[in-house]
């Protein structure tokens, strides 16, 4: 394994400070989407990014805009490579970035007890309280407004691909949870 020069922490701490287009509330390190900074020489350097998902329109915009933070850095080459493997997860979502979602509003993904693929259930749109999900072992969404674990499901997408649509039934505030991937 290659160790990171000082040059190359400090450009993946600028590259990580980038806000994340669709929830500018988070920085593309919290969201867990930044893979590696190699510096190639003085002043090239080459940025690993992995998308949440194949065909995310951000995909651009974040390499657009980290490509503007290392260039006002001093780097004359900046090359963003998208990465699709190891596949981006919700697991990569930092603490920090799971307490912003909650605080901007957004119920953050759940966290699962084990690697491997998320299982998809369909079934009923409701989830009990204090009740984990008996076919993902996942505790139920909780409102980000109230922290009640009573919702219930109104549409699969929200207002990005990676967000679903709830309702809570204690305090009636829709609100979107970021689902896990």
């Amino acid at each position: 394994m290659v160790t990171a020069t000082a040059l190359e922490a400090q450009l993946l701490e600028l590259a990580g400070s980038v806000p994340d287009p669709e929830l500018p509330v988070l920085t593309l390190r919290e969201l867990g989407v930044l893979r590696a900074v190699r510096v190639e020489g003085g002043d090239t350097v080459e940025v690993d990014l992995t998308p949440t998902y194949t065909g995310c329109p951000a995909i651009e915009a974040m390499a657009l805009d980290i490509e503007q933070v290392l260039h006002a850095h001093g780097m004359s080459e900046v090359t963003v490579r998208t990465v699709l493997a190891p596949a981006w997860s919700t697991d990569d979502i930092t603490p920090e970035g799971r307490r912003k979602l909650q605080e901007f509003g957004i119920a953050p993904p759940r966290v699962r007890d084990e690697s491997g693929p998320v299982p998809l259930a369909l079934g009923p749109t409701r989830t009990l309280a204090a009740a984990p999900d008996p076919a993902t072992s996942l505790d139920p969404v909780r409102c980000p407004h109230c922290g009640s674990a009573e919702t219930e499901l109104l549409s699969r997408f929200s207002s990005t691909a990676c967000k679903a649509l709830r309702r809570c039934l204690a305090c009636r505030e829709p609100f979107d949870h970021f689902k896990e991937l």
